[in-house]
């Protein structure tokens, strides 16, 4: 959170010395990359392999929506089955699942 803040805080001033006015959009597009509980999303195609490998092993019918990593290498996954079930599943970066 002290990130984000400062993050903010850095484009608050950036638009208030080039001369724009800072829009509620304007900060809108800055927290789509950081999440409350410390994860950042990434591009699915940046997930380690060994991630890859565990998903199709236990979860075959799995779909990853979207993809995030906290600062500890931790994945987080947001997945959807093909029944249409969603879930959300967590694993470091050698493909073993974990609670977080």
């Amino acid at each position: 959170m002290k990130t984000l803040s400062l993050v903010a805080i850095l484009v608050l001033g950036s638009f208030i010395l080039s001369g724009q006015q800072v829009q509620a959009t304007d900060l809108v597009l800055l927290e789509v990359g950081i999440t409350q509980d410390g994860f950042t999303e990434i591009p699915v195609e940046e997930l380690p392999e060994p991630i890859g490998t565990a998903l199709s092993k236990n979860y075959p019918t799995a779909t990853i929506d979207k993809a995030f990593v906290n600062e500890a290498k931790q994945y987080k996954l947001e997945v959807s089955l093909r029944d249409g079930t969603k879930g959300t599943l967590y694993a470091d970066e050698n493909g073993n699942w974990i609670e977080l």
